[in-house]
């Protein structure tokens, strides 16, 4: 009886291993299928996705970032279909993860790989904060250098690179905040050293711009008062009027073209000739 009760205890943990070895290399057979549908799905939902981007003409908004000069001659090498699809594909494989992981019963996998999937939202966010910044960086710096161009001021180029690095970084901090990292103590060592710089470039700044002004309420005045095609008379010289440009004015004279700053029009006695 006692070698009866063995050998059926034997047989029944046997065949409970086999069952359960059976059971797990299905579900392991059907986690593979799982993976590999979900694989198939992914490339077709991620070349969709690249399509749809192409057709919208996404690659203008990687023209915009590429021609922006970050130091010196540096530019961006940016690809927002690739990003997005690559971006879109991982997140897919995340959620692939979690499905097969919860078949499974893999309980610390699906919690860690959940942790990471509610992070992704707040990485896209940090992204979408660089982008936004660096457009918004590139328009302020092309605006600088425009005005200082408009009035004839050199060092536009320095002043436009560095009103752009001090956005960048600032936009740089927001969206490493955004993606959840601490940022305090670069945070507070940036404002103290960017607030000494910019309190003595504004005292400079304003020093100079005291002549600024005056030239172009100077410019303004003459741009009002005179045309093209008038004939004037200023110090002695006659002339008609050929351009009025932002800092020239161009007089057409018995002698040639002379070409006078646009502020002589307001320092100047002028003579109108009908």
């Amino acid at each position: 009886d006692e070698l009866n009760d063995l050998k059926d205890k034997t047989i029944e943990t046997f065949s409970g291993m086999f069952n359960g070895l059976g059971d797990m290399l299905l579900k392991v057979v059907i986690a593979i299928v799982i993976i590999l549908v979900g694989i198939l799905i992914t490339k077709l939902i991620v070349g969709i996705i690249k399509k749809v981007l192409k057709l919208a003409k996404a690659d203008k908004l990687d023209d915009k970032l590429n021609e922006i000069e970050l130091f010196g001659d540096k530019k961006l090498n940016f690809d927002i279909v690739k990003i997005v699809s690559t971006f879109v594909k991982w997140i897919l494989y995340v959620f692939l993860l979690i499905i097969v992981s919860e078949y499974l019963n893999l309980t610390i996998v699906t919690q860690e790989v959940g942790k990471l999937l509610n992070y992704l939202p707040q990485l896209l966010t940090a992204l979408i904060i660089v982008v936004f910044g660096l457009l918004l960086a590139n328009a302020i710096k092309k605006a600088i250098k425009s005005f200082f161009d408009s009035v004839e001021l050199s060092g536009g180029k320095f002043v436009s690179q560095l009103v752009f690095t001090i956005i960048l970084v600032f936009v740089s901090i927001t969206a490493l905040n955004q993606a959840g990292v601490n940022t305090d103590i670069i945070t507070n060592n940036i404002t103290m050293v960017f607030g000494g710089f910019l309190i003595a470039f504004a005292l400079a700044f304003g020093i100079g711009a005291r002549n600024i002004v005056e030239k172009m309420l100077k410019a303004y005045h003459a741009r009002r008062v005179f045309e093209i095609g008038q004939r004037i008379k200023i110090n002695h010289i006659e002339g008609e009027i050929e351009a009025l440009n932002p800092t020239t004015v161009v007089l057409n004279t018995s002698k040639g073209k002379l070409i006078l700053p646009i502020e002589e029009l307001s320092d100047n006695q002028i003579e109108i000739h009908e």
